[in-house]
């Protein structure tokens, strides 16, 4: 580390200057370690563009776009545009990012790669919906126009800290929602083109819950701080897309992202891999947030309870009209 020993675990002491710079070394260790092991991909590859077929405009001989004209489920179909229009708005999210973690050294590195990644996973998304007529092309410009026009100001751009613990949630979050959207599109080529962005998704959670646990070693009373924030506080970053409210609803129940889902398979593992509920030492507010988070946790997982009881309920109710 940079800054050492008169700094560790003071909650007063770290401003975010303070802690770009501590954890410099750790930004250029992680980003050395992603680009051993990521892999470049061509998004072409995963399209089937051998199915597309022109839409009207300037084809006078184009097909008018149908619902029934595509493979993928319904489920999958919403969740595919809700995972889209959240990439179009990676300039916003480049812009968030960058303004807080700076566009020099080995952050600015990281941050520009991240963002060429993500770019590719929007690249490949739209191309494989529009050649597989998965949506109406029409209705998608006009959410994407409607989406970008809002903007997006993160949640947690007041605070480096929380911004970081925010990310390590929200990229496997998004990796999750991805792989299951495959699983659940109906479609074998949509499921290797998902489970290519997941791979990618999951790398950069690695990053982002490192440099986590390295912040936890330096600051850990706020970081523990941040990361109870941003756990009670969580938002996906496209709740302000149109319609989301009713897109996230039919995604619990299609059981691609939902309170169960939440809980086992994004923000416990996490908490897991970076023992933050055993961690000790800490000041009074840095002891306080965790145990408001660990009271929470609690409090997530019997709600997750309750819906799974309503969603078994719903499933014996579906199969017994269908026997009916």
């Amino acid at each position: 580390m940079t800054i050492t020993s008169p700094h560790l675990g003071s909650s007063k002491a770290w401003t975010d200057a303070q802690l770009l710079y501590a954890l410099e070394e750790v930004v250029e260790k992680e980003l050395n370690r992603h680009l051993k092991v990521a892999k470049d991909w061509m998004p072409h590859e995963y399209v089937p563009f051998s199915d597309g077929r022109n839409f009207p405009g300037i084809f006078e001989d184009g097909e008018a776009w149908a619902a029934d004209q595509s493979k993928v489920t319904d489920i999958g179909k919403i969740a595919l545009v809700v995972n889209l229009l959240t990439e179009d708005n990676l300039p916003s999210y480049h812009h968030e990012i960058a303004s807080l973690f700076g566009r020099d050294g080995a952050w600015g590195t990281w941050v520009h790669r991240w963002t060429a990644e993500e770019g590719r996973h929007g690249i490949v998304m739209r191309d494989y919906l529009l050649t597989s007529r998965a949506v109406d092309p029409d209705k998608l410009e006009q959410f994407r126009m409607a989406h970008m026009a809002e903007g997006f100001e993160s949640d947690n751009r007041h605070s480096m800290l929380h911004s970081v613990a925010y990310v390590a949630f929200q990229e496997l979050a998004t990796r999750v929602s991805h792989r299951n959207t495959g699983h659940q599109s109906g479609d074998p080529v949509c499921d290797r083109m998902l489970a290519r962005i997941a791979t990618d998704e999951n790398l950069h959670m690695v990053f982002y819950r490192n440099l986590l646990g390295a912040a936890f070693e330096l600051a850990p009373d706020l970081t523990m701080q941040a990361v109870r924030d941003v756990v009670v506080n969580f938002r996906m970053p496209g709740h302000g897309m149109p319609g989301f409210e009713r897109a996230a609803a039919q995604m619990a129940i299609g059981e691609i992202y939902n309170m169960r889902i939440h809980h086992d398979d994004v923000i416990q593992p996490v908490l897991r891999f970076l023992k933050v509920m055993s961690i000790d030492g800490l000041g009074p507010e840095g002891a306080k947030a965790q145990e408001e988070l660990g009271l929470y946790m609690g409090g997530l997982d019997s709600e997750a309870a309750k819906f799974d009881e309503k969603l078994a309920a719903r499933k014996a109710r579906m199969a017994a009209r269908d026997r009916a």
